[in-house]
C-alpha cells in the first residue's frame, strides 16, 4: 500500500516536470515555423559601452578595437572601463585606446555586480550618467561584429527596456569543454531567446552582450545585483517586474569559454550557487509574478523553472522514483534505471547539440571534424551538471576571474574554419 502510493506521488511528480519543461521542447521548433517580426523605423540612441575588467591587458584591446570598428556613428558611443582589482596593465591599455577608466580597489565586495554599480557610480558623480539613453555591457574577452551595434538597435528602437544579442564563441575547436559551452550558449541564442521572442515573451540575458535603457537602471534604482550570478538576478527581477527583454539574432559578439575542467567545474559551480541565491531571494516575487497571470505571469513561470524551485520538484520526482525501484526491484532494478536515464539524457542533449551544430554550422569557428565532435561530446559537457549541482550544494566557492588567453581580431572569427588561440 505505501508502495502504491509512493508511486503515485512519483508520478505526478513526473508529470508536473512534464509540463514545466514542456516549452523548452515546442522553443526548439519554434524557429522552424515563424518568421522574424520585422524592426521598426530605427531611433539613433546614444551608448555608453560598460567593460568590467581585471587584468585583461592581453584581450581587451580586441575588444576596444572592434568596438571603434563600429558601423554605429562614433560620436554616439562612448567606452568606460572599470579597472577592478587589477594588478596588470589593464588601465593603462584601456586609456590608450581612449577609454575612459575608472580604477576600483576592493578586495572584499567582489564580482562583477559590485564593480558595474562601482563604474555606474562614478559616472553619475561626474555628471555623464545622464548623457545616454542606454547602456551595453560586455566582458573584456568579448569581440563584436562590425554591425554589432547597430542591430542592437534596432532591437532597443523598438521599445524593449533591456535586450540580448547572439553569443557565439571564440574558441569553440579547443577541446569538449570550450565546445559544451559554446553549443550551449549558441542553442541559448538561437532556441531559446529566437523562439521566446518570436512568441512575444520575455528573454534572457546570459551573463554578456545585453544592454538596458537608462530608464530602466532608474527603475531599478541603480545597479544593485551582487549574487554570484548578477545576470540571473538581473534576469529575474525583469520577470517579476513585467519588464520584457528583447533579443536581437543579427548582434553577434564571440567571447572565450574555459579550456580547463577545473576552472570550468569552479565557474559552474558558483552558478549553480548563485542561482540558489536568487532563487531564495526572489521566491515570494517569483509565486506573486505566477499568480498575477498574463505575459508577466508566464515569465514569472518559466524563470521559476529554471532556478532551485523548478530543479528541486525535478530532483525530488527523480530521487523518488530510485526509491519506489528499490523498494520493488532491488539495486539490479536501480542500476538499470540510472543506466536508462543517463542514456536517455545523453541522447536528448545530443539531438539539442545536433539542432544547434547544424542550423548555425557556419556561424561556427572550426573545421567539420571539430565541430562534429563536438556535437557528441556536448552531452557529457551538459551531463557533468549533475555532479556540479551536488557538490555546490556541499561547497563553498566564491567569485574568481577566469583566464583569457584568445587574443585575436573579430576577423579571425568572421573567416570561415578559422581559430587561433594565442596569447
Amino acid at each position: 500500500m505505501h508502495i502504491e502510493a509512493l508511486r503515485m506521488v512519483s508520478r505526478i511528480l513526473a508529470a508536473l516536470v512534464f509540463i514545466c519543461y514542456l516549452y523548452q521542447i515546442v522553443y526548439l521548433f519554434v524557429p522552424m515555423l515563424k518568421k522574424n517580426r520585422p524592426h521598426g523605423k530605427a531611433i539613433m540612441n546614444r551608448y555608453a559601452v560598460l567593460i568590467a575588467a581585471r587584468n585583461e591587458e592581453n584581450v581587451l584591446p580586441y575588444l576596444l578595437e572592434s568596438i571603434a570598428a563600429q558601423d554605429y556613428p562614433g560620436e554616439l558611443v562612448d567606452v568606460y572601463v572599470v579597472a577592478d582589482n587589477c594588478t596588470d596593465g589593464t588601465a593603462y591599455t584601456a586609456r590608450k585606446h581612449g577609454a575612459t577608466v575608472f580604477e576600483r580597489f576592493n578586495t572584499k565586495q567582489i564580482g562583477k555586480g559590485y564593480a558595474l554599480n562601482f563604474l555606474l557610480g562614478q559616472m553619475k558623480n561626474t555628471g555623464v550618467l545622464d548623457n545616454y539613453d542606454a547602456f551595453l555591457v560586455f566582458d573584456a574577452d568579448n569581440l563584436l561584429r562590425p554591425d554589432y551595434i547597430s542591430q542592437m538597435n534596432r532591437t532597443c528602437s523598438d521599445g524593449y527596456e533591456a535586450f540580448c544579442g547572439y553569443r557565439n564563441s571564440k574558441n569553440f575547436a579547443d577541446n569538449w569543454i570550450s565546445s559544451g559551452y559554446a553549443l550551449w550558449f549558441i542553442h541559448d541564442s538561437v532556441h531559446l531567446n529566437q523562439s521566446r521572442m518570436l512568441l512575444g515573451t520575455t528573454c534572457a540575458v546570459s551573463g554578456t552582450g545585453f544592454g538596458f535603457r537608462r530608464s530602466l537602471l532608474e527603475k531599478c534604482g541603480g545597479w544593485h545585483f551582487f549574487t554570484l550570478t548578477e545576470d540571473i538576478e538581473f534576469d529575474t527581477w525583469c520577470a517579476t517586474h513585467g519588464v520584457r527583454i528583447g533579443f536581437c539574432r543579427e548582434a553577434m559578439l564571440y567571447d572565450e569559454q574555459p579550456t580547463s575542467f577545473r576552472q570550468s567545474w569552479r565557474q559552474r559551480t558558483r552558478w549553480v550557487q548563485g542561482g540558489i541565491q536568487v532563487s531564495i531571494k526572489y521566491a515570494a516575487q517569483l509565486l506573486r509574478g505566477i499568480l498575477r497571470g498574463g505575459r508577466a505571469g508566464y515569465a514569472s513561470f518559466e524563470t521559476a523553472t529554471l532556478s532551485l524551485w523548478g530543479y528541486g520538484v525535478s530532483a525530488l520526482a527523480s530521487g523518488l522514483a530510485i526509491v519506489c525501484t528499490f523498494l520493488t526491484e532491488r539495486w539490479p532494478g536501480v542500476f538499470l534505471a540510472l543506466g536508462t536515464a543517463a542514456v536517455g539524457m545523453y541522447v536528448s542533449m545530443l539531438i539539442v547539440g545536433a539542432l544547434t551544430l547544424l542550423g548555425e554550422w557556419d556561424n561556427i569557428s572550426g573545421s567539420s571534424a571539430k565541430k562534429v565532435m563536438g556535437m557528441f561530446t556536448f552531452p557529457f559537457f551538459m551531463m557533468t551538471f549533475v555532479p556540479i549541482a551536488i557538490s555546490a550544494i556541499f561547497c563553498k566557492f566564491g567569485w574568481q576571474p577566469i583566464s583569457h588567453t584568445v587574443a585575436v581580431p573579430v576577423s579571425s572569427m568572421m573567416t570561415p574554419g578559422s581559430h587561433s588561440s594565442a596569447a
